[in-house]
């Protein structure tokens, strides 16, 4: 196994998803204009990380540190290795928040370590989308963040696949992110082993309707983002998002819960996205995006 030579440099962005999109519980991720950027440095030895910016003052400092595990991981499958390495993480994608910031952080590591081993190649991104689905679980996100765009990903493990949707050009998404976040394992813990056949049809036939929503008919994107399978189940962990979620969607807005919540989304065109600005929504940050491009060495 190679080792790498110290001073080794990789530098990378990755975009904040949003993953179900109301129906499309586990298969449909859209990556958003707003970004996290990592730098992986090789070094004589040991272990070293630090962290700007959100959740600065949480995020781990040490060899538990997802991002560091995600790129030691990576040059494990590339067959390469260091004496030590040096991270440094520049995020503004809050946590816990349902913004895919778990997603973003194992697909940067798993581009660093690509960018480590292979300095001259482009990315193989399939084999690091498969690792990153591997490490960190959940391929609505993680495809989301290697390719860009909006995704559908579906199977699992070495069978998992995706493709990328073409989106209408004047989509945009305006974002609801409260300041408490919310655990993605409970958040997921709560919802039943078992749902209603009804609702389970009504789901599929939304997440189909999305689809064709997203790229021919934003005119349907209300319809298209009415979810059975996991938000109202979540509603007690996130009460206030799930009433702003109802409200606005009694307005007309085809507003969803991001990924597990509590941020919600709002699907639409730049007009009508343009009233949103006065919607009352205290104690949330409001965030105008644009649908994101993929994560990149730069």
């Amino acid at each position: 196994m190679p080792r790498l030579n110290v001073g080794t440099t990789a530098k990378v962005r990755m975009p904040a998803t949003s993953a179900n999109l109301g129906p499309g519980f586990d298969s449909l991720g859209i990556a958003l204009d707003w970004t996290d950027e990592i730098t992986v440095e090789v070094t004589e030895s040991g272990f070293e990380v630090e962290v700007e910016g959100e959740s600065a003052d949480v995020v781990p400092t040490d060899e538990s540190n997802l991002i560091l595990n995600a790129v030691l991981r990576g040059l494990e499958e590339l067959d390469a290795s260091v004496p030590g390495l040096k991270l440094t993480a520049y995020n503004s994608i809050p946590h816990g928040r349902g913004l895919g910031s778990s997603a973003a952080a194992v697909v940067g590591g798993a581009l660093a370590a690509w960018k480590l081993a292979h300095p001259v190649q482009e990315p193989d991104r399939r084999r690091l989308s498969l690792m990153a689905v591997d490490f960190e679980g959940h391929a609505d996100n993680a495809t989301a963040c290697m390719y860009g765009g909006l995704t559908l990903a579906w199977g699992q493990y070495e069978n998992q696949a995706h493709v990328m949707l073409r989106v209408h050009p004047r989509l945009r998404v305006m974002m609801f992110v409260p300041e408490t976040p919310v655990s993605t394992a409970r958040a997921r813990s709560i919802l039943p082993d078992r749902v209603p056949r009804a609702d389970a049809i009504d789901n599929a036939s939304r997440a189909a309707l999305l689809v064709h929503a997203v790229q021919d008919d934003l005119g349907l994107l209300w319809a298209a983002t009415a979810d059975k399978l996991h938000q109202d189940y979540r509603a007690e962990l996130m009460p206030e998002s799930y009433t702003l979620m109802k409200s606005l969607r009694s307005e007309g807005y085809a507003a969803t819960l991001s990924g597990a919540g509590p941020s919600v989304l709002v699907l639409g065109s730049d007009r009508h996205l343009d009233a949103l600005s006065d919607v009352n929504a205290e104690g949330f940050r409001r965030h105008a995006l644009h649908v994101g491009a993929a994560a990149a060495v730069i």
